[in-house]
């Protein structure tokens, strides 16, 4: 095949399944790297020796994305741990407490729903009391004694992922929240800009009654590290699953550069990487960063290279149909629980880190 894969049009016929959809129709742009994306979750990354971690940036959860996408990744064992904006797991608990939320047209009077207490993100409205009674609830919950301390991220939402899957139990609800799936699934959640977000002002508000509850950005550091460094030495791999951008692109990236630079660990970068953008990569912003720009970081494995793929599409449309591809090939894989392995994971790295350090000197 000297040129690359032949475009066979054919017509679209009726009942067409997804992984048809995909593997035959998107044949070229970014419905083709779409394909490649959904090619490269299902033969390489989503594989039993293969350590993944998903980061989640944009409005996803109000969508209704975390219950409908996520969660199945997580239940089926396809992702191991996750870094996610606060955003999107305060406005995933609306769900788990019974609220609703209303899908409507762009085009609206904002003064109007201002006057009348609605919320709007985009062609999504809910009512400013589900914020309220959201806060509520986690205050209630973060004054409970587990919480009276100093934690990483990853474990401040373990203990809220408890609460909320109780509250979910308790109301009756059909929804699963990521908070709560990752609990019961022993998949760690890190937030890489904990202060930015609804969760982390209600945190701050707690601490002005005293509350004792403060989040240790250093150990996250030191931890998702910690998990990548153990995914590579073991003889496995290291993939991660971009949905957007941002600062959760860059904690789950920066991994690679802490073990390697800063800690002084040879090793080579992560070896799978697949994202779903909007973000252009000639304004210089982290979002839009290619695959191998990230390679001359230390961030990508350069040998990796044709294993990392960037769609430039909505994930709101993109990574429904990657999961759906995911699912119906019938992908899965035993859980990791990589949430009850992080005190000897983090073991492991200083041990690491100590030797070539002693070495070095």
């Amino acid at each position: 095949m000297p040129y690359g894969r032949k475009i066979t049009p054919k017509p679209i016929p009726p009942n067409l399944s997804v992984q048809a959809l995909v593997d035959d129709y998107f044949t070229a742009y970014n419905a083709a790297r779409l394909r490649d994306a959904c090619q490269v979750l299902t033969r390489k990354i989503f594989q039993p020796e293969v350590t993944v971690a998903l980061t989640i940036t944009g409005a996803l959860t109000p969508t209704g994305m975390g219950y409908s996408a996520v969660v199945p990744l997580i239940e089926h064992g396809l992702v191991d741990w996750i870094i996610s904006t606060g955003a999107n797991l305060y406005h995933d608990i609306h769900f788990s407490l019974g609220f609703e939320l209303f899908n409507t047209t762009p085009n609206t009077d904002d003064l109007a729903l201002r006057e009348q207490h609605i919320i709007r993100i985009y062609d999504i409205l809910f009512e400013q009391r589900v914020l309220l009674e959201s806060d509520a609830f986690l205050r209630r919950v973060m004054v409970a004694p587990e919480f009276q301390r100093r934690m990483g991220t990853a474990e401040m939402h373990y203990l809220l992922g408890k609460y909320v899957r109780a509250a979910e139990d308790e109301l009756g609800v059909a929804h699963r929240s990521i908070l709560s799936a990752a609990y019961a699934n022993g998949v760690p959640i890190y937030t890489s800009s904990p202060g930015d977000s609804t969760l982390g002002m209600n945190v701050a508000a707690l601490r002005l009654d005293g509350n004792a509850l403060q989040m240790d950005v250093e150990h996250d550091v030191n931890e998702t590290a910690a998990i990548v460094y153990a995914a590579k030495a073991s003889g496995g791999r290291s993939a991660v699953i971009v949905l957007g951008g941002g600062s959760p692109k860059n904690f789950a990236l920066q991994t690679e550069p802490q073990i390697q630079e800063i800690l002084g660990i040879p090793e080579a970068g992560h070896d799978y990487f697949v994202q779903f953008t909007d973000a252009r990569p000639d304004t210089g912003g982290l979002s839009g960063a290619t695959p191998s720009e990230a390679m001359t970081w230390g961030k990508i494995d350069p040998e990796q290279l044709p294993n990392s793929v960037v769609c430039y599409a909505d994930s709101t449309i993109a990574f429904p149909i990657a999961v759906a591809y995911a699912l119906s090939v019938g992908v899965r894989r035993p859980l990791k629980r990589l949430y009850d392995q992080r005190e000897a994971l983090l073991a492991r790295l200083a041990e690491a880190y100590h030797k070539h350090k002693s070495t070095d000197a």
